[in-house]
């Protein structure tokens, strides 16, 4: 790929980086649509990002920006507009230049992880969901999952933030969300019972973190479609104990990275992502991945 004065870029504000596949796979599908555009890593947490989404914003080389942990929710304040979901969600995974110079704020990760649970079978309409986490990803994945007509959504976190926002998601959808503190572990217990899909959207078990799960493996059931946003690696704690005891399905992140991803491109770019040209890309880096590991 050279960069020259025409490129346009687009970079992924956060840390930590090291774990992201999204380079690769946005610049496969650039270079597939035939477009002069580069996608790259920019490493910094809430401390500089005012000066990071500045740099977007007068820049004229930037279409835009991508956010991640630990920035989704602290972007909100330094953008100019936003769509109406990404608004009533308060996080954002991608910011958009307009040709007025705006930035406007849209979120992506719902609709990936929605889209990925879908194509495996998952209704979402009329299913019970048990989530755990509420930071930037549960934020954006819940009021996706209330917004597709689910019966009911648990959301657990460790802090206030599975009550804050449960409480928020209940004010567009009432009495869909329900919060449960992680230390509660008799309601989590009671809940999972009737629960349809559970979602693990934390972060525990992530690469440099792989001891770490979400919930005791003896309340996962076979009932249970068990996802995790987590694609690096392929297959969490999480899912192999799901796996271990019979779930009916269990899910990792590539789905939600790739179609979050491809809605990113709609947004920056204009066109119609080359769906499949990131789909093997993706498959790519799994396979370098797993060749490494064996050796």
């Amino acid at each position: 790929m050279q960069i020259d004065i025409n490129s346009r870029l687009i970079a992924l504000i956060g840390t930590p980086l090291g774990q992201s596949f999204s380079s690769r796979m946005q610049n496969a599908a650039y270079k597939a649509a035939g477009l002069n555009m580069a996608y790259y890593y920019c490493e910094t947490g809430k401390e500089h990002l005012k000066e990071c989404i500045d740099g977007v914003r007068y820049m004229t080389t930037f279409k835009g920006c991508a956010v991640t942990k630990p920035n989704k929710e602290e972007v909100m304040q330094y953008v100019d507009e936003y769509d109406q979901l990404c608004k009533n969600m308060g996080s954002s995974n991608t910011i958009v230049k307009t040709p007025e110079g705006k930035l406007k704020a849209y979120n992506t990760d719902g609709y990936g992880a929605l889209r990925s649970l879908k194509e495996e079978g998952c209704a979402i309409k009329g299913d019970v969901v048990f989530s755990f986490g509420a930071g930037g990803t549960g934020r954006s994945v819940c009021f996706e999952i209330a917004n597709a007509g689910a019966k009911k959504v648990y959301i657990s976190s460790r802090s206030d933030k599975c009550e804050i926002l449960a409480d928020e998601i209940n004010k567009f959808y009432p009495g869909v969300c329900v919060a449960i503190r992680a230390a509660e572990e008799a309601k989590i217990a009671k809940a999972l019972e009737e629960t349809d899909i559970i979602l693990n959207l934390s972060g525990l078990g992530m690469r440099g973190h792989e001891e770490d799960t979400c919930v005791d493996k003896k309340y996962l059931k076979p009932q249970h479609v068990c996802f995790d946003a987590t694609y690096n690696p392929v297959k969490t704690r999480f899912l192999k104990e799901a796996e271990e005891v019979g779930a009916k399905k269990i899910i990792n992140g590539i789905g939600m990275v790739l179609y979050q991803g491809a809605r990113q491109i709609e947004l920056w770019a204009g066109i119609e992502p080359p769906v499949e040209a990131m789909r093997n890309e993706l498959n790519a880096i799994l396979e370098e991945k797993a060749k490494a590991e064996n050796n």
